[in-house]
């Protein structure tokens, strides 16, 4: 065998399509709360990723409170024009579906992108969506010609009627936003994984530790979208690196087939009822 034929085979690349825009990157990273602009653009080289998130509300109140943004926008532009990411505008803050689709237009005509991150939140204790809100919005937006990722509940029929309505992925949480509590309802992200299998689903918000984002990964979802873990954490590069390789094992764990659970034991090493002996006794 030559040497060029014993080199193994790369594998293909693993890439998700939003749009027909092609990503390997399954790490979506938030850009509040950072200490500081540098941090942040060091926290999105260190994450890999390339789709960053960007609240509007947040923008504008930066830009008209005096002062200027303190150059967040244009730190946040360079580091995505390095990687070749993109932006998603959200629309965190809105309470109702109108000022969510007035908005998501504001947004397009800001940042030149047709992509939104849709947020309606019903309850101000949980920060939960409001699925009715979310509907309304999801199918004015679908109409008016953007490419709507919604931020939702983990609830079966919320997650269908938004994806009849258009919507081009769907973003269940892990628990309340900023809560750090992880996947809080395994049970009802499997069965969407389950029941949506050519759905893009993204687990967004409750995410506090890279094996957080390890076990999404692990059940099957596309990818994994988290903000405050990062940024509030000690060190908020380390820890952007630290989610990257989470979400890369997990995604492996999916492909190689995590083994299934079981409520025996199942010895490892055949035995077949015969003694053998090692070293000198054996001889």
């Amino acid at each position: 065998m030559t040497r060029q034929q014993a080199q193994p085979e790369r594998p293909a690349a693993d890439l998700w399509t939003v749009d027909g825009v092609p990503m390997s990157s399954r790490f979506l990273l938030g850009t509040a709360g950072y200490p500081s602009p540098h941090t942040l653009r060091d926290a999105i080289e260190a994450a890999g990723t390339q789709v960053v998130t960007v609240g509007l509300k947040r923008a504008m109140a930066r830009t008209d409170g005096g002062g200027g943004d303190n150059g967040f926008m244009t730190i946040v532009r360079e580091a995505l024009a390095q990687q070749g990411a993109r932006l998603l505008p959200n629309t965190a803050g809105c309470r109702t579906a109108r000022d969510a689709v007035t908005l998501a237009h504001m947004a397009r005509e800001m940042y030149d992108t047709r992509w939104i991150k849709l947020e309606v939140v019903g309850d101000e204790h949980t920060l939960q969506p409001d699925p009715a809100e979310l509907l309304v919005a999801a199918h004015a937006l679908v109409r008016d010609g953007f490419v709507v990722w919604p931020y939702c509940t983990d609830d079966l029929v919320t997650c269908r009627r938004l994806l009849d309505a258009g919507c081009a992925v769907l973003m269940p949480w892990g628990a309340p936003i900023g809560s750090g509590q992880g996947l809080l309802n395994p049970w009802a992200l499997r069965t969407l994984r389950e029941r949506l299998p050519d759905a893009t689903l993204i687990v967004d918000a409750g995410l506090g530790a890279p094996s957080h984002a390890a076990q999404a990964m692990e059940m099957g979802f596309d990818a994994v979208l988290l903000n405050s873990a990062v940024a509030q954490a000690r060190d908020p590069v380390r820890m952007a690196t630290a989610f990257r390789h989470a979400v890369e094992a997990g995604r492996g764990g999916w492909q190689a087939g995590v083994m299934a659970r079981q409520d025996f034991a199942v010895a490892s090493t055949p035995v077949g009822g015969q003694p053998f002996l090692l070293g000198e006794a054996a001889r």
